[in-house]
């Protein structure tokens, strides 16, 4: 994806969040990873549902800022996940960050080390494992860490993951585009309020039902 459209795909699935309620006030953000290396984030401060694509701000490899407004301050995040990311899948350039309500509600419970179960056939298609990261400050290096620990320890076990859900705060997922991240968030939101709805009385897919998603899908659970 070139710089230009990238612009403009930040820009409308911020709106698109936003307007439905995945995303509140100057809450979350979106970054991608250009062909050359480089970055686009959504700037520290600005509310996704309002952005303009010439002030994305723009970052080269290094991180160093070549333009736009000042860039949010969870590019070292993005940044991490994108180099842990891309050994298990190598097109990955969109993170998305947002502080979508259930999945923050269930964070709060403290209730295990994954944000929730295999509960519907899509959640285990579109999202797979969640891992709960334990809460550090908005910004916090210790995150970055857990992160990038996160993802390599569910790829070494050869199941490679998409979200990381950040106790308290809000999910981060990641995909090949803008429009792919957003599925992966909306998916893995849905499931969250399902189970909220649900109370936690639910029972998870089994086993069998699990590896016919796999067989039939290539899931990755």
């Amino acid at each position: 994806m070139n710089e230009a459209r990238a612009r403009e795909e930040i820009c409308r699935v911020g709106r698109s969040l936003f307007e439905r309620g995945y995303v509140h006030a100057t809450a979350g953000n979106i970054s991608v990873r250009l062909d050359d290396g480089g970055f686009l984030i959504t700037p520290t401060e600005a509310c996704l549902g309002f952005l303009d694509p010439a002030r994305l701000a723009r970052l080269d490899a290094a991180q160093r800022h070549l333009g736009g407004d000042t860039p949010s301050k969870t590019i070292a995040l993005h940044a991490a996940i994108y180099a842990a990311a891309s050994a298990a899948d190598p097109r990955t350039s969109c993170v998305i960050h947002t502080h979508s309500a259930h999945c923050v509600a269930l964070s709060l419970t403290g209730q295990g080390a994954e944000l929730v179960a295999p509960i519907t056939p899509y959640f285990v298609m579109k999202v797979g494992h969640v891992p709960v990261i334990p809460y550090a400050r908005p910004g916090a290096p210790a995150a970055v860490h857990d992160v990038v620990a996160a993802i390599g320890r569910y790829a070494a076990a050869g199941i490679p993951i998409r979200a990381v859900m950040l106790a308290r705060l809000g999910p981060n997922v990641w995909h090949d585009t803008p429009a792919s991240a957003m599925a992966v968030l909306e998916e893995l939101e849905e499931t969250a309020r399902l189970w909220h709805f649900a109370r936690g009385g639910v029972v998870p897919l089994d086993a069998g039902q699990i590896d016919e998603l796999r067989q039939a899908f290539g899931a990755r659970w």
